[in-house]
């Protein structure tokens, strides 16, 4: 008889997982599969809530990335009243995404994926995490925890919390930069960006290097890409069309609120989470060797989709990966690249907005009023694009509410990769810690 191989919890993710890996009576993969055994329940309490406490409540879906959320329902809280906010506080909704991006990136490759590399994938776990890479390099250890403390600081000076903001609002956001705000946070943000183009740095001479023939083989899996990208082909953080691309590199580009002409969503018997497909790409199939359906979002998604950067220094980081790795890369630990080409963006934007003066503009907010409507509201949130799709009857009640996030939409090819991952490192039933920290290196790489 075959047996199945636990992993439980899967280490170093910003959530709950387990991983069930069945072998067959050779002892070689039969099947893998990735429990998600958390059930959240928002799309279904938030119904008959009113639409402008959105923006509000449902930051509160990941303490880690709150701002996403809080920016996808304000602009899906925009949408359902029918307003456009004053340009200076779209500015400042993207000043507070970019700043706080750059420390949800800090924090995957240094705290959850560096002991991978700079430790070893093989290493013994009680030295493979945070605190190993404190002892191996205390110094970058020291900058990296200021870089978290800053952006923070940055962000609970200005906007009042860092985590479960309430800031941004139907129609704008509460407060208006003066030049004195401005000038605080032009220091530390340029900080920021002087850490973002170190971090790139040191790990094209340090870290990716040393490990090509893992990320050439490591949870490769030939699928499809979504992500958001400007009118010119830029990729955008927080606005613009949605781009699917085939695993072929042709696509199609639709707005947010065709969303569902696109895409589709499937429930799996042993996941709590839901799986989205590319419905005119026919039935989802999660077979290793003949997928259908499948796409990935989050950086290696948007690098892929995107044209080009929007910023000159993320612009040349994104020549440099394309002529080692090409468009579109199938490459998923090449996703750990892609993350510090944005978090190099963001930081590059952070200060261009600073410079702006327009984003000193008192007027911040325009009048709203309720109506019965649909909104959908879409950013890019650091784990892939992000969906809040609101229907609000004339007194502004939400009586229908979906939610696509960035984790949710990697739900298949996650459980892809990891199916991959296993088959090629388990054989013959011989296998040890390293070669089943190699399977959760699969899944780090999208940061779930």
């Amino acid at each position: 008889m075959g047996k199945v191989i636990n992993i439980q919890p899967v280490t170093r993710i910003e959530g709950h997982a387990k991983v069930a890996i069945t072998l067959d009576d050779a002892g070689n993969v039969a099947d893998t599969k990735v429990h998600i055994q958390t059930l959240r329940g928002f799309e279904k309490f938030c119904e008959g809530r009113p639409v402008e406490e959105m923006p509000r409540t449902v930051c509160h879906i990941c303490g880690i990335c709150p701002w996403a959320h809080h920016l996808a329902s304000s602009k899906a809280t925009d949408a359902v009243f029918g307003v456009t906010p004053p340009p200076a506080a779209v500015k400042l909704r993207r000043l507070m995404q970019n700043i706080a991006y750059v420390s949800d990136k800090i924090l995957h490759f240094y705290f959850l994926a560096a002991p991978d590399f700079v430790i070893g994938p093989d290493a013994d776990y009680s030295v493979r995490n945070v605190i190993g890479i404190v002892q191996a390099a205390p110094d970058i250890a020291k900058q990296v925890v200021h870089m978290r403390h800053l952006g923070a600081q940055i962000i609970e000076g200005f906007a009042g919390r860092a985590i479960h903001p309430t800031f941004s609002l139907p129609g704008g956001v509460s407060k208006p930069m003066t030049e004195a705000d401005r000038q605080k946070m032009l220091p530390p943000a340029q900080e920021l960006l002087e850490f973002a183009k170190f971090s790139i740095k040191f790990a094209k001479d340090n870290v990716f290097p040393k490990y090509l023939d893992a990320i050439k083989t490591l949870g490769v899996i030939k699928v499809g890409y979504l992500g958001t990208v400007r009118d010119d082909g830029a990729l955008d953080f927080y606005d613009g069309k949605l781009r699917l691309m085939k695993p072929d590199g042709s696509y199609d580009d639709f707005a947010y609120d065709q969303y569902t002409d696109y895409i589709g969503e499937f429930v799996e018997p042993w996941s709590y989470q839901k799986f989205p497909y590319a419905k005119k790409w026919g039935k989802l199939n999660l077979d290793v060797d003949n997928p259908v359906g499948v796409y990935r979002t989050n950086c290696l998604a948007r690098i892929n989709v995107a044209d080009k950067m929007a910023t000159p220094l993320a612009q040349k980081e994104l020549e440099e990966f394309r002529a080692a790795f090409g468009r579109p890369t199938h490459f998923t630990l090449l996703y750990h690249y892609a993350r510090l080409i944005e978090m190099l963006q963001c930081a590059e934007q952070a200060v261009e907005l600073l410079n702006d003066p327009e984003i000193t503009s008192r007027d911040i907010r325009v009048p709203i009023s309720p109506r019965a409507a649909r909104g959908v509201g879409c950013v890019e949130a650091p784990r892939g694009t992000l969906i809040h799709d609101y229907e609000c009857d004339a007194e502004g009640l939400i009586t229908k509410l979906n939610l696509i996030v960035g984790t949710t939409h990697n739900a298949a090819p996650i459980n892809l990769s990891v199916n991959q991952a296993a088959k090629a490192l388990i054989r013959e039933g011989k296998y040890d810690q390293g070669i089943l920290n190699k399977v959760e290196m699969a899944i780090r790489a999208y940061d779930p």
